[in-house]
């Protein structure tokens, strides 16, 4: 049962890793923005708030302008790194040197201070309306949040992904964490009712 779900998981996250390849560059940067503009509408951001960003890889949405918006609010930035085969939240500092993590991702150096973000801004393959997460087959993201999970934190999870990567169905493991909202280009796409994608309550 357990390979017939991830059997499935792989084919969607082909299928829309496939769609949001096809994307036009000038559709994917024009969604991008507009992915911005619907974050910072509803982010509850405080200063001095952790908020974990993501480096766009490959075909992926580039959210930097959005990072750099939140920074301007005072959130303090982080973003993933691979530490000894899990996933930590690195500051993020303009202009600082990054490294090579593998997999076309970088992060900075190890000199960087960690994190544990109150809201975290997650990559995916693929979503659907409930906030269920296909990610990239690693399992990441699921630990990183389990962890954060038992230090008593709560971060508010909120998936970033283009409009074609919706599908109608998530098969979702034990493991397997549903995010609160998901953000698309055309706004508010899956998850929570609430209008806030800030820190939880």
């Amino acid at each position: 049962m357990r390979d017939d779900i991830r059997d499935l998981k792989a084919e969607l996250r082909r299928a829309a890793l496939a769609r949001r390849d096809a994307m036009a560059t000038e559709a994917r940067i024009e969604a991008s923005l507009a992915i911005a503009d619907h974050v910072a509408a509803l982010a509850d951001v405080t200063p001095g708030m952790a908020v974990s960003g993501f480096l766009p890889i490959r075909s992926e949405i580039d959210i930097r302008p959005l990072m750099m918006t939140l920074a301007d609010r005072g959130a303090l930035l982080c973003v993933p790194a691979i530490v000894e085969g899990r996933l930590v939240f690195r500051q993020l500092v303009r202009g600082a040197p990054l490294e090579p993590q593998g997999f076309g991702t970088y992060a900075p150096g190890a000199d960087a201070a960690i994190f544990d973000p109150e809201l975290m801004l997650v990559p995916l393959a693929a979503f659907d309306r409930r906030g269920g997460r296909v990610g990239y087959g690693r399992g990441y993201y699921d630990g990183a949040i389990a962890s954060l999970r038992e230090k008593g934190m709560d971060p508010r999870l909120v998936g970033i992904a283009f409009a074609v990567q919706e599908v109608e169905h998530v098969p979702m493991e034990q493991h397997d964490i549903f995010l609160d909202v998901v953000v698309t280009e055309a706004g508010v796409a899956a998850g929570a009712a609430t209008p806030s994608v800030g820190a939880a309550n």
